[in-house]
């Protein structure tokens, strides 16, 4: 990497400019072709190390980076792709065009495992705009400036958050409700600033969000937690990014108020972290006492490959990074294009498990994020001469299920919890049929928000602006 490359300026790619980078010469026209249609209805943004670091042009469209970034036509349904591509080429009737891609998004279950209607926490009987509290330890925080990624993965189950799917988004412009929320739930130990990515803001807008969760009355907050794939398509964010140094020492601030600081950099393939940068940007982060966990989707095209997860996962631990999950990919956007059969998955997820030592082991998977909670397929079993699927779960909205081991019969085109049917004659899980409120919305608890908050939140609006 020369020192050209090493100090480069961050310069997106969308539909609108694509054709301005020199690698949009060297794609075949139907590649062309299905950028600009396939772009209409799910997110698109690519930005210049992708393209010239992580991949292969030589290897498209099969290249797993490529696949990661770059729309393809067969993530749409052969007559959608058909019918858009007549009126975005042709036509260019902007207002079928509009209602073309409304239809096909909402047939992508653009809101899954109940994240607008049972995970968002109310105050006196109204949402929390940009809050989720699906787990009683957990906290979900998206703040509005950190609403767009450096590049957007084609994959990515919160997909509606960049598409002006304004009804389908969480964003939350200052922390003044996180912060009263927090305060009457004690029995909340981790705040996970997520988007989007958090770390698409400077250093500054960043601090805002962060320094609240320090004060001397949210004590009982342990660990904060930063969601983000900077450290695979922008870690210069963390080595040469003009506020580089001063985010590693807001880093150090955090570790030295007593709170566990947890970056979750999500990693798709062993490519994103073989260059001296990627590698450079988790020493940097691990030197300033925080952790870095390393989670990522199977994600069919991609990743498939046992090699390439054991390879990822070596590589992170002897830099000094904590290998966490491997998740199934969600039943939302193009899931026929990516989703693998859960037998599949976990095959691929025992034989990269066999390949490293116990240092790597720490992953846990394949997880499902479904309705009910975090599921991981624990291995293929006969009982009684039954072949089955042998589930526990990892978190739960009821804490009582999680580590409960439970069995469902075996299935080799599964690729979702919903496809399951329960072992042993059973008509239902015992998660389906106990009677509790996690399988209802969370209760509302009032929690009195006074107008001076508001009016001191308001006024801190426009201090949060994107790097």
């Amino acid at each position: 990497m020369t020192s050209e490359q090493t100090s480069a300026k961050f310069k997106p790619y969308t539909r609108q400019s694509i054709h301005q980078a020199r690698q949009w010469q060297w794609m075949p026209a139907d590649l062309q072709e299905a950028v600009q249609v396939v772009s209409h209805v799910l997110p698109f943004r690519a930005n210049e190390y992708v393209m010239e670091q992580l991949i292969d042009w030589s290897n498209i469209p099969d290249d797993p980076i490529y696949r990661l970034v770059f729309p393809h036509r067969d993530m749409l349904h052969a007559d959608e792709y058909e019918a858009l591509r007549d009126l975005v080429l042709f036509k260019k009737d902007d207002a079928a065009i509009a209602r073309q891609v409304h239809a096909i998004r909402m047939r992508m279950n653009p809101h899954p495992a109940g994240q607008m209607t049972h995970n968002v926490p109310r105050v006196n009987d109204t949402p929390l705009k940009g809050l989720q509290h699906k787990y009683k330890e957990t906290v979900l925080f998206f703040p509005s400036s950190g609403q767009t990624c450096h590049a957007y993965c084609t994959f990515c189950f919160r997909w509606p958050q960049f598409v002006g799917m304004d009804d389908m988004k969480f964003d939350a412009r200052e922390t003044t409700e996180l912060v009263s929320y927090l305060k009457a739930h004690p029995d909340v130990t981790d705040v996970l600033i997520t988007g989007g990515d958090p770390l698409i803001m400077n250093t500054r807008s960043l601090t805002e969000f962060i320094e609240p969760l320090l004060a001397p009355e949210l004590a009982h907050i342990q660990n904060i937690r930063l969601g983000t794939k900077s450290v695979a398509y922008w870690p210069q964010r963390f080595v040469t990014d003009k506020d580089s140094d001063d985010l590693l020492r807001l880093f150090e601030r955090v570790v030295k108020a007593g709170k566990n600081l947890a970056i979750m950099g999500h990693y798709s393939h062993a490519v994103e972290l073989r260059g001296e940068m990627a590698q450079r940007a988790v020493k940097r982060i691990v030197s300033t006492g925080a952790t870095l966990r390393m989670q990522g989707p199977l994600i069919r095209h991609i990743n498939e490959d046992p090699r390439s997860w054991a390879e990822l996962w070596t590589t992170g631990v002897r830099l000094g990074a904590i290998p966490y999950y491997m998740f199934v990919e969600r039943d939302t956007g193009p899931s026929e294009y990516f989703s693998l059969p859960l037998a599949r998955a976990h095959e691929i997820f025992q034989a990269a498990y066999q390949m490293v030592s116990g240092l790597s082991r720490t992953v846990r998977g394949p997880s499902m994020s479904a309705f009910p909670g975090k599921v991981a397929i624990d291995g293929v079993v006969n009982i009684n001469g039954e072949k089955l699927f042998a589930l526990q779960f990892l978190q739960a909205r009821n804490p009582d299920w999680v580590r409960k081991p439970f069995f469902a019969k075996f299935d080799e085109k599964a690729t979702w919890l919903d496809h399951l049917v329960p072992a042993f004659g059973k008509e239902k899980f015992f998660f389906e049929t106990e009677d509790d409120h996690s399988q209802r919305a969370p209760q509302a608890k009032v929690i009195p928000i006074s107008v001076a908050q508001r009016a001191q939140g308001k006024s801190c609006e426009n201090t949060h602006s994107a790097a």
